[in-house]
């Protein structure tokens, strides 16, 4: 319960600064955000087109555990992953906050969910992320990004829901019970994981057993222990 006050908090928070202190309604939000649309990188600081695109990823990453996690809830998961690549957190957190704990998984894995569960997306993922770190590493102004977070409201709120894209992870009991279905149980992952934002968990979806597997082993010690 203590971590969904956290969230909620989190979530109260980010939208209260988002409509009080930080509002989108001024004239330089949409520029930016059609370059970035339209792809007229030529005309942006690097840095910016690279946190966006990573907003693109996290939903992602996310999605590889919400859409399992979905099955076993009353609700499902697929409005809030929509949600999040438009609005981030802000329609993430709903879901973390108002699902309940659970470790299981029943029912037949449909293609997407299969896409989500192979070790290779995470992969495309991971890639992808190097590429645009390298890419705003290489090409980007941060004398400049760090001028235009403070004075774009655009700039400012992609740059924070990043930051909590990356610290409500951990903070949400979505992430134990992925491992638990999977029977992953060694805390020294889950704080491997926990304490290296944004490639912590993209190291896991590279490594992580496919439900499938889970399954299989589960079996097996079943059939095991029986004799």
């Amino acid at each position: 319960m203590s971590r969904k006050i956290i969230l909620g908090l989190i979530w109260l928070g980010f939208v209260v600064y988002t409509i009080l202190l930080a509002p989108l309604d001024q004239p330089d939000t949409w520029s930016i955000a059609w370059k970035l649309l339209t792809f007229q990188l030529a005309e942006i600081n690097a840095i910016i087109p690279a946190i966006f695109w990573l907003m693109g990823i996290w939903p992602m990453i996310y999605a590889c555990l919400m859409f399992a996690d979905g099955r076993m809830q009353n609700f499902r998961a697929w409005p809030y992953f929509i949600g999040s690549n438009f609005t981030g957190v802000i329609c993430l957190l709903p879901y973390l906050i108002f699902r309940k704990s659970n470790q299981e998984f029943s029912g037949p894995i449909d293609k997407w969910l299969s896409i989500l569960e192979q070790r290779k997306t995470g992969v495309y993922l991971l890639v992808g992320t190097i590429g645009l770190l390298a890419y705003a590493g290489i090409a980007g102004n941060w004398h400049d990004y760090v001028q235009q977070f403070f004075s774009k409201p655009f700039v400012h709120l992609i740059s924070l829901d990043f930051c909590l894209m990356c610290l409500v992870f951990p903070l949400s009991s979505l992430f134990d019970d992925d491992m638990a279905r999977r029977g992953i149980r060694d805390a020294w992952i889950f704080w491997s994981v926990a304490l290296v934002p944004l490639f912590g968990p993209l190291i896991y979806l590279c490594l992580r057993p496919s439900l499938v597997e889970a399954g299989l082993k589960e079996c097996n010690a079943t059939v095991t222990s029986a004799y």
